[in-house]
């Protein structure tokens, strides 16, 4: 491997050829590859050497309520008292095995990470071409990728012809970007280097040839996968106080227990007499049917949760939900549908809006609020029907759903037109002459067509160019006229402050008959048709879910590798609180800052833009850092650290990589942002339910623990014997306990804010009453047993 990383998006192609040591036209050689592959590594991800499955099952017992459990279970043993014993046991094994069950799959997240690099590819080596799994490629390979192909390595561009890339899994940016051959500077965000390509993202369109630069673990994606392997998994906070709750008992059992045992050698009591007391002391303090009723309790709100298309993955995450106090989501598709949408047009001096959402063609075309059909020869239909024909993407429907293959720009003008009710059957009337396809440096696409009115040129691309090739604008009716064109930059940047994507559209008719369009054709004499608004828009019912976490005390964070613009624009939409002095904050600005530096800003911001896969990591650090409780929600390969760091990761079901939904603790299935605000209501439902249990069955061991200390003290036999109290604790008041586990919820959980991560289990309040009851419980204990005792006398 090399020692330290080059910055290859610095380097022009030729010094890259140069320093690997590569001729462009034919390859390495075949005795290259093995010394290339010692020398730079596999491209394959290296994998952390996993725990046994022996011990992940062991490690299950590492814990404080199983210490008690497995004492108390060790004593009845000892007492000979094996039926009780076995009961204990088996709680404690049942207990151990759905650890076991839900814990082993989070192990899967860089395995699954793992497989996306397996696919065929073609290189050029000896001069020849091959067709060679992914994993078989090495540093200085020269490979020639195709649209559909997805890109098995970092590579630099050597050649590239009409390209583009959909790099949204690993940037979180919805639009497929242009890359070209050249150099980037060296501040150069990763969602901005046009001169590279990086593993696990997929060409839409065009050609490339590249020259192999990083594999295996030195890729991005590889970069990934260290970050997944590295992130700490932290405790819950309900097993966090449970640990610190269950330690403190059992340090009091301990004590009382020695103390009760001195206590009887004191009054010179039989040494096996004293230690049956000390033994029924601990029997009756342990509460031994808590961790089977938590166990319970949280199966109970698993199911519930399910029900409302929330899996959760690992138990105790079930009541992180309810501790949440921020969610850090993602943008591309979890509060975005990840799917182009047209929702507005421009012709004339005219506005339209789109219903319909994604790559559903059910929707209108709306002149204020009321669908029509566009007039054919309209300036509106010529603008729907130019993005249809000027177009390289398919449309497809499978099982009753719709997607794109192709650029998800081109499929959402594929979806606008057939919401005006233009079909590919209607474009079929016209007839594919020639193409000059997209390239970055003249920014348009143009098509030529034969009809019934003779060669029409299509022209699509960014309102710059398209509009400096325009004499005319169609008006409404079709007529054509004088154009102003600095009234159409000002619809255009009015659009564009939106967050929408524009491209403008316009025709040619030629005079004469044409086989072959260059690109001198189309300098001048063109009509302007108008202009297309494009966004990914946000999902249904997310605005209502964030103002609904925002009534819970819940803040709401937006963190995306999108552009600030179109981040900023989609958090208004939704109803994200955005601060008036620093809307948003992009991952070049937040580079700058030290991390106590972004600690003191961390809370005034909610969308962070341009954001790489460690500053999504560094984000939720340091929320962990100021106590917050954070739940991070994504879908892509890049948001699969975050997900595993954060306190509870919420992966999306439908739209969500293997990799997303192994690194978190809950997978949302219909991928509704919705779902989380029920997930957390939930979460609190079942957190209050176990401080009832908890509340409910204390007093008993509290008043079971006094009578035994009191009979001890005053040298009397013991009322009750550890058979007797072990039947109590564990049939009489677990099995009653349960029904609290169906408990409703409290009619103002959801207007309550969070509860906070330093709040212990039991507050004082409810301390107060456990030792009032039970004191209540030891006095009529202890006084049947007074009165027994007398009437027998």
């Amino acid at each position: 491997m090399l020692k330290e990383a080059i910055a290859w998006h610095t380097l022009d192609a030729d010094a890259v050829l140069k320093q690997l040591a590569v001729d462009v036209k034919r390859g390495i050689s075949t005795q290259e590859i093995e010394k290339r592959r010692l020398r730079y590594g596999e491209n394959r991800l290296k994998q952390k050497k996993s725990e046994s499955a022996l011990k992940l099952f062991l490690l299950q017992f590492h814990q404080p309520l199983v210490y008690i459990l497995i004492v108390a279970c060790v004593v009845m043993g000892m007492l000979q008292e094996f039926l009780d014993a076995s009961v204990i046991l088996v709680v404690i094994v049942i207990n151990a095995v759905i650890g076991y069950i839900q814990e082993a799959k989070a192990r899967q997240a860089i395995e699954a990470l793992s497989k996306l690099s397996i696919n065929k590819i073609t290189i050029l080596r000896n001069g020849e071409k091959y067709l060679l799994d992914a994993k078989e490629l090495v540093v200085g390979d020269i490979v020639l990728l195709y649209s559909g192909d997805k890109v098995p390595a970092d590579i630099k561009l050597c050649l590239s012809k009409e390209l583009r890339v959909d790099e949204s899994s690993l940037t979180g940016e919805s639009v497929s970007e242009s890359k070209h051959v050249g150099m980037d500077a060296s501040d150069t965000p990763l969602a901005d280097r046009l001169s590279m390509l990086y593993a696990s993202t997929l060409i839409t369109h065009g050609f490339a040839q590249g020259v192999v630069v990083e594999v295996g673990d030195a890729t991005q994606i590889g970069n990934i996968n260290t970050l997944i392997a590295t992130a700490q998994i932290l405790q819950t906070p309900l097993t966090q106080k449970l640990a610190h709750f269950s330690k403190r008992m059992l340090y009091s059992i301990v004590a009382i227990s020695f103390i009760t045992f001195g206590l009887g050698l004191w009054h010179d009591e039989p040494l096996v007499e004293t230690f049956m007391a000390s033994v029924a002391l601990a029997v009756g303090i342990i509460p031994e049917g808590l961790p089977a009723v938590m166990t319970i309790i949280l199966a109970i709100g698993v199911v519930k949760m399910a029900r409302k298309n929330a899996i959760i993955r690992r138990l105790p995450a079930v009541e992180t939900l309810g501790s949440t106090t921020v969610i850090c989501s993602d943008k591309t598709g979890t509060l975005t549908q990840n799917a182009m949408s047209v929702t507005q047009i421009y012709v004339d001096n005219h506005s339209f809006s789109l219903s319909g959402s994604g790559y559903d063609p059910k929707g209108d075309v709306l002149d204020e609020g009321k669908a029509l059909v566009p007039k054919e020869k309209s300036a509106l239909y010529e603008t729907l029907y130019c993005g249809l024909l000027c177009n390289t993407a398919l449309h497809h429907q499978i099982q009753g759903t719709y997607s794109i293959e192709g650029d998800p720009t081109e499929g959402a003008l594929i979806v606008s037109a057939k919401k005006g009710g233009i079909t590919e059957v209607m474009a079929q009337q016209s007839t594919l002459v020639d193409t000059l396809h997209f390239e970055s440096e003249r920014q348009y696409m143009a098509s030529l067509y034969q009809s019934a009115e003779g060669f029409v040129v299509y022209m699509k691309g960014s309102v710059e160019k398209i509009l400096e090739r325009c004499d005319w604008v169609m008006g409404m009716e079709g007529e054509k006229r004088a154009i102003d064109k600095a009234l159409i930059v000002h619809h255009a940047e009015m659009m564009a402050t939106s967050g929408l994507r524009i491209l403008a559209f316009a025709k040619l008719c030629l005079s004469e008959n044409m086989e072959v369009l260059e690109h001198q054709h189309l300098e001048k004499g063109l009509i302007f048709l108008g202009l297309q608004g494009m966004m990914d828009p946000p999902r249904v019912g997310v605005n209502e879910a964030v103002q609904r976490c925002y009534e819970a005390g819940v803040e709401v964070k937006m963190i995306t590798g999108d552009h600030g613009v179109t981040a900023l624009a989609i958090a208004k939409a939704i109803g994200i609180r955005v601060n008036a002095h620093t809307p948003f904050l992009t991952g070049k600005e937040m580079d700058v800052y030290t991390d106590a530096q972004l600690l003191n800003i961390i809370q005034e911001v909610n969308v962070f833009a341009r954001i790489a896969p460690e500053q999504k990591l560094r984000l939720v650090k340091a929320l962990q850092a100021h106590d917050e409780i954070v739940a991070m929600t994504g879908d892509g390969v890049n948001d699969a650290p975050a997900l595993r760091q954060a306190n509870i990761g919420i992966a999306m079901g439908i739209s969500g990589t293997e990799v997303a939904k192994e690194s978190a603790d809950m997978i949302l299935a219909d991928d509704n942002f919705l779902s989380i605000k029920d997930a957390i209501e939930e979460g609190r439902v079942v957190y209050d339910n176990l401080i009832k249990f908890i509340t409910w069955v204390l007093p008993t061991n509290v008043g079971e623990g006094l009578v035994i200390i009191v009979a001890i003290g005053f040298g009397i036999s013991l009322p009750l014997l550890p058979l007797q109290i072990l039947w109590i604790n564990m049939l009489s008041d677990s099995a009653l306990g349960i029904m609290l586990a169906y408990e409703p919820k409290e009619k103002a959980l959801m207007h309550n804010p969070p509860r906070s991560p330093q709040t212990p289990i039991m507050s004082q309040a409810l301390l107060f009453r456990v030792l009032l009851v039970g004191c209540l419980l030891f006095i009529h204990a202890f006084g049947a047993f007074f009165l027994y005792t007398l009437f027998r006398g």
